[in-house]
């Protein structure tokens, strides 16, 4: 852990953020006049990318899917057909 003052986490915040992710650090304070105030830690989250492309292939487009874009496209405008 290491704790730093404000002006120097607005000033350094990239380099704060690498020491996390490099895990060089397990977290990161930030004070105000020496008092800690809040607290920096790395992503526990799951990664977006396990989540993209999670459906891929439970899910067909039918080949005429474009077919009604017309009609609706006049009903959104008001106008009919």
């Amino acid at each position: 852990m290491c704790q730093v003052n404000i002006f120097q986490a607005k000033t350094e915040l990239s380099k704060l953020i690498s020491l996390l992710e490099s895990e060089a650090e397990d977290e990161i304070v930030i004070a105000r006049n020496g008092k800690p105030v809040a607290r920096i830690l790395p992503w526990a989250g799951k990664s977006a990318d396990k989540r993209i492309g999670v459906a891929k292939g439970l899910f067909v487009v039918p080949d005429d899917f474009d077919a009604l874009d017309v009609s609706v496209g006049s009903l959104f405008q008001g106008v009919k057909e």
